[in-house]
C-alpha cells in the first residue's frame, strides 16, 4: 500500500484501532509501503505513545527519516517521552548532522548534554557540538558536515579511491568540492572531468576554480536568494579564512523558507509569536491578544479625537457617514505600499539604501490613485450634497490627503525598520492599518473644521 499526499482520515482510524489492539505484525503491513514523510503524517495524528509504538516497527534509518519529517511541536512532545540514551542511538546516530542539530535545538540543555554523551560516533558527536555553537538564523547553522571532499593535489585513481570510500556514508551527492592543504576551499571537481581527464592529471588542473560559497555567519535570507539567483542544488560554506566547514543543499532551503513564509504572514497578519490550528487555546491566545489590545488602544484614541469634534458633527451630521471610508482607505493604501516594499526587500529586487528613491516613486503612484478616488468620491458628494456642501470638498481633500500619506508613511517604515535590523514584515500588518487610522482621522476633522470657515 502506498499513499502520497495528505493521509486519509480512514486509514489513520485503522492504524489506531490496531495499535489499540497491539497487533504489530498488521500495523508493520500498512507502513510497510509508506514514504518517510507519509509516517510522519501519520504520526502527527497519533498520541505521543501511539507513535512510540510506530517507531519499534521501523528500522533505524527509516525512523530517523521519519522524525525529521514530522511536525516541530509533534516532535518535541515524542521525544520528551523518550530517554536520552534512545534519542542518541535510535535517532541521533542515523541522521545528517544538520537534521540532528535541528532537533537537539528544540530540547532543553541538559537533556541535549545527555544525548551527545550517549552519541556512538565521537567525530559526528564533535560536529555536532560545533554546529549548535552558530546562530540558527546563519548559514553555519543550517548547514550540514555530509559531502564528498578531495584534495587539490590528487591524481585522478586517487581522487576516485577516496570519492568511493566517502560515498559509503553518504545518501546523496550533490556537488564534489576541492580543498587544499590547508582545507581551504579552492574548486568543484565536476564529474565529467573524471571521465574524460588522463589518469596522470591532478585535480587543480580540472576543477572548478572559484566556486560560489557562503560564509558561516551569512544570514539565511542571503542564502537563500544565492541559491535561487544561481540554480544551485547545494552552496559550500566557509570559516573567516576560507576552510571548507559545511554545505547547506536545496531541501534545507526549502524548509527554511516555508518556515520564514509562515513567520512574516503571521506577523503581518496581527499574531505576535509563530502558532497553528492545532495549538491549545493559551497559546492561540497569547499570539493574537497583543495587537487587539494595541487595535482597542487605537481604537479608543480615535474615539477621543472624534469627540472633540462634536460641535462640527453636530453642523455637518453627514460627516459620520464616511468615517469608515477614510479609516479603511487608509489602512487599505498603507498596506498595499508596506507589502510591495517588504516583498521587494524579502527578494532583494529593493535595497534599503534606495529609501529616497522608493517614497518618490510611491508618491507618483500614489498621486494618481488619490486624484482618481478623490475625484469619484467628488462626483458622488456633488450629486447627493451638492456644490456648497462641506462635506463635498472635505471628504474629496481628505481622501487626497489620507492616500497621499498612507502609500508615503508605509513605505517609509519597512525600510527604515529594515535598516534598524528589525524584521519588516511587522510592518504590514496592524500596525500600518492602526496607524494610519488615526492619523486620517485627524487630517479628516482637522480638514473639515477649516472648510467650515470658508
Amino acid at each position: 500500500m502506498h499513499f502520497t499526499g495528505t493521509m486519509n482520515e480512514e486509514f489513520i482510524n485503522s492504524i489506531k484501532e490496531l495499535i489499540q489492539l497491539q497487533d504489530s505484525d498488521k500495523v508493520k503491513e500498512l507502513i510497510g509501503g509508506l514514504h518517510p514523510a507519509d509516517i510522519a503524517e501519520l504520526c502527527d495524528e497519533l498520541t505521543p505513545e501511539d507513535a512510540k509504538f510506530i517507531y519499534r516497527l521501523m528500522d533505524n534509518e527509516t525512523a530517523a527519516d521519519v522524525l525529521v519529517e514530522m511536525d516541530e511541536d509533534t516532535r518535541k512532545d515524542f521525544l520528551d517521552i523518550l530517554p536520552p540514551e534512545t534519542i542518541a542511538k535510535r535517532f541521533v546516530d542515523y541522521m545528517d548532522t544538520d537534521d540532528a542539530v535541528e532537533l537537539i535545538r528544540e530540547l532543553d540543555e541538559d537533556k541535549q548534554e545527555e544525548i551527545l554523551s550517549h552519541i556512538g560516533d565521537i567525530e559526528q558527536a564533535g560536529d555536532i557540538v560545533d554546529l549548535l555553537k552558530y546562530d540558527e538564523n546563519t548559514a553555519g547553522g543550517l548547514m550540514g558536515t555530509e559531502m564528498v571532499v578531495v584534495n587539490e593535489n590528487w591524481s585522478m585513481p586517487e581522487c576516485l579511491k577516496e570519492m568511493r570510500h566517502q560515498a559509503e556514508d553518504l545518501d546523496d551527492i550533490y556537488y564534489i568540492y576541492v580543498i587544499d592543504d590547508d582545507e581551504r576551499l579552492r574548486g568543484v571537481f565536476p564529474l565529467k572531468k573524471m571521465i574524460s581527464s588522463p589518469s596522470v592529471s591532478k585535480v587543480k588542473h580540472v576543477m572548478k576554480k572559484e566556486p560560489l560559497s557562503v560564509h558561516v555567519d551569512t544570514p539565511i535570507d542571503e542564502v537563500v536568494q544565492t541559491i535561487e539567483k544561481y540554480d544551485l542544488v547545494a552552496i559550500p560554506v566557509v570559516d573567516s579564512i576560507g576552510r571548507l566547514v559545511g554545505q547547506i543543499t536545496v531541501d534545507d532551503v526549502m524548509d527554511e523558507v516555508r518556515e520564514q513564509s509562515e513567520r512574516d504572514y503571521q506577523l503581518a497578519s496581527g499574531l505576535s509569536q509563530d502558532v497553528e490550528t492545532d495549538d491549545n487555546v493559551f497559546r492561540q491566545t497569547s499570539a493574537r491578544l497583543p495587537w487587539l489590545l494595541i487595535g482597542m488602544v487605537g481604537g479608543i484614541g480615535n474615539s477621543i479625537i472624534l469627540g472633540n469634534f462634536d460641535s462640527t458633527f453636530a453642523a455637518h451630521p453627514e460627516m459620520a457617514l464616511y468615517i469608515p471610508l477614510i479609516g479603511g482607505t487608509g489602512g487599505n493604501v498603507g498596506t498595499q505600499s508596506s507589502a510591495l516594499v517588504v516583498q521587494g526587500l524579502a527578494n532583494n529586487s529593493l535595497d534599503e539604501k534606495d529609501t529616497f528613491k522608493q517614497i518618490v516613486k510611491e508618491s507618483v503612484v500614489a498621486l494618481i490613485n488619490a486624484t482618481i478616488i478623490s475625484l469619484l468620491v467628488y462626483i458622488y458628494n456633488f450629486v447627493r450634497f451638492g456644490a456648497t456642501a462641506t462635506v463635498t470638498y472635505s471628504v474629496s481633500i481628505s481622501l487626497f490627503a489620507v492616500v497621499m500619506f498612507a502609500s508615503i508613511f508605509g513605505t517609509f517604515v519597512p525600510m527604515v525598520l529594515k535598516k534598524l535590523k528589525i524584521d519588516p514584515a511587522i510592518a504590514t500588518g496592524p500596525f500600518i492599518a492602526i496607524t494610519n487610522d488615526i492619523i486620517g482621522m485627524m487630517l479628516y476633522m482637522g480638514i473639515t473644521v477649516l472648510l467650515s470657515y470658508r
